[in-house]
C-alpha cells in the first residue's frame, strides 16, 4: 500500500517568533520573581511587610504576562488550526483534573501536559498549561489568588516536555523512558515551586518551618526543605506515580495520535487557493 505525502511528513513542532520567545522570557523572569522573592529579598527587606499584598499583585501582574505571551504566539505562530487543537487538548485536561480532585496524588492531566509538549513544542505547551490550569479552575471552581502562579507553573511543567532532546529522531521504548522520568522529575518540581507560593505567608510565630524575613538565606531554605516534606511530599509522589504509570502505558497510541492529528493539520503549510479551472 502506497504511503500518501502527508502520512510520511514529520510532525512539526509549533514554531515561535522573536516578539513570541520575548513576551515568554519576559512572563517567565515576572514568574520566577513572583514565586522565588523570599529567596531574593535581603535579610529584613521591607518587601516582608506587604505580605499580605503580595499574593494579589503577582495575580493580576501574572495574568497579564500570560494574556500577553498567549497573544502575541498566537499572532506569531498559531494559526486556526492549532488554536483548534490547543482548545480541544485544554478541554481534554481540564476534564481530567477533577478526576483526581481531593485525591492524593491522582492528577492524569500532568501526562498530556507532558506529551502535548513533546509534539507540539515548548512555545504550545507553555500556552496549552497555562489555558488548562485556567479552563480546568473554572471547571471545579478554584478560581483565586493562586490561580495564576497553578497557571505558570503548569506552562513551564508542559514548555519542559518541548525542550527534551530529539523530538525528530527519537522513538520507541527510550522516548517514552525519557518522557516518564521527566514526568516523575516536573512532577515533583511542581509541587515544590507552588509550595513557594503558599509558604512565605505562613506566620513564622506558628511554626519552625514557616518563612522567616529576618533569617538569612540557608535558613529560610532549610525551613522550605522542612515544609515541603511536611507538607506536599506524599502528594507529589503520587502525582509523579501516576505520571509516570499513564505515560508508559497510554503513551505510545497518544504520541502516535497527537503526530498524526499534527502532520494532517500542517501548521506551518501556507493556504493557498488555486484559480477555478476553465
Amino acid at each position: 500500500m502506497a504511503t500518501s505525502p502527508t502520512d510520511r511528513r514529520q510532525a512539526r513542532a509549533v514554531r515561535l517568533g522573536p516578539r513570541s520567545l520575548t513576551a515568554l522570557a519576559l512572563v517567565s523572569a515576572v514568574g520566577v520573581a513572583g514565586f522565588g522573592w523570599p529567596f531574593l529579598a535581603p535579610p529584613g527587606s521591607q518587601i516582608g511587610a506587604h505580605a499580605q499584598d503580595a499574593p494579589w499583585l503577582f495575580a493580576g501582574l501574572l495574568v497579564l504576562l500570560v494574556a500577553v505571551v498567549a497573544a502575541a504566539i498566537s499572532e506569531s505562530g498559531l494559526g486556526p488550526k492549532a488554536v483548534a487543537m490547543l482548545g480541544v487538548l485544554a478541554a481534554t485536561g481540564a476534564a481530567l483534573r477533577p478526576i483526581g480532585a481531593g485525591t492524593a496524588g491522582i492528577e492524569p492531566m500532568f501526562f498530556l501536559m507532558v506529551l502535548s509538549g513533546r509534539v507540539l513544542g515548548p512555545g504550545f505547551g507553555f500556552v496549552l498549561g497555562s489555558v488548562t490550569m485556567f479552563a480546568s479552575a473554572l471547571l471545579t471552581g478554584g478560581v483565586g489568588p493562586w490561580l495564576p502562579f497553578q497557571m505558570l507553573a503548569m506552562g513551564w511543567f508542559a514548555m519542559g516536555a518541548g525542550l527534551l532532546p530529539g523530538p525528530d529522531r527519537l522513538r520507541g521504548r527510550a522516548e517514552l523512558a525519557m518522557l516518564a522520568g521527566y514526568g516523575f522529575l516536573a512532577a515533583f518540581a511542581y509541587g515544590t515551586v507552588m509550595n513557594m507560593a503558599g509558604w512565605p505567608f505562613m506566620s513564622a510565630l506558628a511554626s519552625n518551618v514557616a518563612f522567616d524575613p529576618h533569617a538569612p538565606l540557608a535558613t529560610n531554605l532549610a525551613r522550605f526543605v522542612a515544609y515541603c516534606v511536611a507538607t506536599s511530599l506524599g502528594w507529589d509522589l503520587g502525582r509523579a506515580v501516576v505520571t509516570v504509570v499513564l505515560t508508559l502505558v497510554l503513551g505510545p497510541a497518544v504520541l502516535r495520535a497527537l503526530r498524526r492529528a499534527t502532520r494532517r493539520a500542517a501548521f506551518e503549510t501556507p493556504v493557498t487557493f488555486e484559480p477555478p479551472r476553465q
